[in-house]
């Protein structure tokens, strides 16, 4: 019997190693002394989907995109449902009809950080991981 439970415990851990990571947590973010104080789930979908420029009280809001990867593509599945392919393809589409443009694209998380300390009307997202004082969660978008 305790070789039994020996070997399945040594199986399960086997296989914990080869399991699909989990998706990390992600936050929506802005400038934390900036004029966007709070952003709801539906409005940021709005946002990402290119279909406002502006929240509600009419603060204009320009959008920043990390690069190409696995986070940029965990970002848009959790917070709009499409994946990379997906998601590069609507933009492709709004672009091509001139409906609009999709969000600046930044080299990295640094760069992010750094335009958003210049200009308080930017959100973007990162890994959690990456927070800082400067900057104020608008939204967890995935977990």
């Amino acid at each position: 019997m305790l070789r039994h439970v020996a070997t399945t415990l040594l199986l399960l851990i086997a296989c914990l190693q080869y399991a699909s990571p989990v998706l990390a947590q992600i936050a929506l973010v802005t400038a934390a002394d900036g004029p966007i104080r709070s952003l709801d789930r539906d409005q940021a979908e709005q946002l990402y989907l290119g279909r406002l420029s502006a929240l509600s009280d009419g603060t204009p809001v320009r959008l920043l995109d990390l690069p190409n990867g696995e986070v940029r593509d965990n970002f848009y599945l959790a917070l709009i449902g499409k994946n990379g392919p997906q998601t590069r393809a609507y933009w492709s589409r709004m672009v091509f009809t001139g409906r609009t443009r999709p969000p600046r694209e930044v080299a990295d998380v640094e760069e992010l950080q750094d335009l958003m300390g210049r200009d308080r009307n930017l959100i973007g997202y990162l890994p959690v991981t990456a927070l800082s004082p400067a900057l104020r969660v608008l939204l967890m978008v995935a977990d």
